[in-house]
């Protein structure tokens, strides 16, 4: 899969194309996608997904919050994955917002010639939000391209969506989100050097630095899979501020205890994956306290992950 970040030299002569934000791609998402992929393929042209980064929200409403459930990097391996030919990271400022629907559209189509759109059954595009689904239709006539619209997913009586994913992450929902995401909730980090008190304590942490405005679970603690290049291991994950050792207010940390680990990983890229909450952050009275709830959350993450093992792909003793 080509990922283009510029639409600088691209010229494609046809094409099924999908554009939007696009992040998490949850099941919704992928419908709108297989959409694209499937007509293309039987049309024997290239099928394209034009993405927006940062997305319209965050320019638009000035989100601050960690907003993101996946990186335009992790985008494209989702999208490569499902089979998509083109990936476009689009760049989206005030400028782009000003643009009219017309404008737009006649932008892309003339870089990918586009024959056929798919979009979601709220979507639209241009300024004000001018360019609903009957709007791309007219623009089309004189494009030479037609517009399909797929309904919304619902699952549980829930429009599959990524506002739904952010909530349900803000509330720890990590075993839920598998079913409208279609995967495991993954964020990935590097390894850096920490206050080294969890080896103090016995249970060495993989201390992770992360996309600042990576959206996370709720602070807790939760059973993971941790992967490192070719190899996953199961893991206990804390997100949290610390509150037996931090008395000021701190930044939530990532941190992971590999379970059946030796080694040093600083500097390492490493993926954790979000299988279960284990239990809330809470403050504990000393040390001994501590070390005890640790060894319980070990014992019940291992037996949680081994009865997920052969699913997994994960290492144990």
């Amino acid at each position: 899969m080509q990922h283009l970040r510029t639409l600088e030299g691209v010229k494609v002569n046809k094409s099924w194309l999908t554009v939007g934000t696009y992040d998490g791609i949850h099941l919704g998402h992928q419908e709108i996608i297989r959409c694209v992929i499937e007509g293309a393929k039987k049309a024997a042209i290239p099928s394209v997904v034009v993405t927006f980064f940062p997305p319209p929200a965050v320019i638009l409403s000035k989100r601050q919050e960690p907003y993101y459930l996946t990186s335009p990097e992790e985008r494209a391996v989702v999208l490569e994955r499902l089979g998509v030919d083109i990936m476009v990271t689009h760049p989206f400022n005030l400028q782009v917002s000003q643009m009219s629907a017309h404008e737009f559209v006649a932008r892309i189509h003339g870089h990918f010639g586009f024959r056929h759109l798919c979009v979601g059954h709220d979507f639209a595009l241009g300024k004000n939000r001018e360019g609903d689904a009957a709007q791309l239709r007219e623009i089309g006539k004189e494009f030479g391209f037609t517009v399909s619209t797929i309904p919304a997913m619902e699952i549980d009586g829930n429009i599959v969506s990524s506002s739904l994913i952010r909530n349900m992450l803000s509330q720890g929902k990590v075993a839920e989100i598998e079913r409208y995401l279609g995967r495991r909730y993954q964020i990935t980090g590097k390894v850096i050097p920490g206050d080294h008190r969890g080896k103090q304590l016995g249970f060495p942490t993989a201390n992770m630095h992360t996309w600042a405005e990576r959206a996370l679970p709720k602070t807790g603690v939760y059973a993971c899979r941790v992967s490192i290049k070719d190899e996953s291991w199961m893991a206990v994950t804390n997100i949290g501020r610390r509150p037996t050792f931090e008395n000021a207010p701190v930044n939530p940390r990532v941190e992971a205890h590999l379970l059946n680990f030796s080694g040093d990983l600083y500097g390492q890229e490493v993926e954790i994956e979000f299988v279960s909450r284990l239990r809330d952050e809470r403050k504990f009275a000393n040390v001994d306290e501590l070390i005890a709830q640790v060894n319980q959350d070990i014992k019940v993450a291992r037996k949680f992950l081994i009865k997920n093992h052969q699913s997994m792909k994960i290492k144990d003793e």
